[in-house]
């Protein structure tokens, strides 16, 4: 079973980009993690990260076409405006699970709405890199689109 693991804009630049934010990890350490923690639960994960709109869309549709079985989001900013991130997400058919490392919720208001997670199947946000871990077991438990 595959899952992947789709990182917006800016994701590339974790551990440079306020740590006292995002925490110190970069991109590579945090999906080490996620790795291990798969491999343990007989998992295989696909990482991708881009810091553009269409190349997000464009990756979804082949997790469509590849039957992925879930995906972890992490769209970025994206999460606040792209309403073609949405429909590439609702038109898949395929569990998402959307993370953010930091509380959207307690900083600036503008991040406290996400025009992606309606069309998720659930939203972590808070935990850090754990919440990637935690994604993982949530779509494991809803069971993926493409059994």
């Amino acid at each position: 079973m595959n899952i992947a693991v789709i990182n917006g804009p800016n994701i590339n630049f974790l551990g440079i980009r306020e740590p006292g934010i995002y925490g110190a990890a970069s991109l590579d350490e945090i999906n080490a993690t996620i790795s291990r923690e798969a491999e343990k639960r007989s998992v295989s994960v696909s990482f991708f990260q881009s810091n553009h709109e269409g190349a997000l869309i464009d990756y979804i549709q082949h997790c469509y076409h590849n039957k992925v079985y879930g995906v972890v989001i992490n769209p970025g900013a994206f999460t606040h405006y792209s309403y073609a991130l949405r429909d590439a997400i609702s038109g898949s058919g395929i569990p998402f699970i959307e993370v953010h490392l930091s509380n959207v919720h307690s900083r600036e208001e503008f991040r406290h709405i996400s025009v992606t997670a309606p069309v998720c199947h659930g939203q972590i946000c808070g935990l850090g890199p754990l919440g990637y871990v935690l994604a993982i077991e949530a779509l494991l438990n809803l069971g993926g689109f493409h059994q």
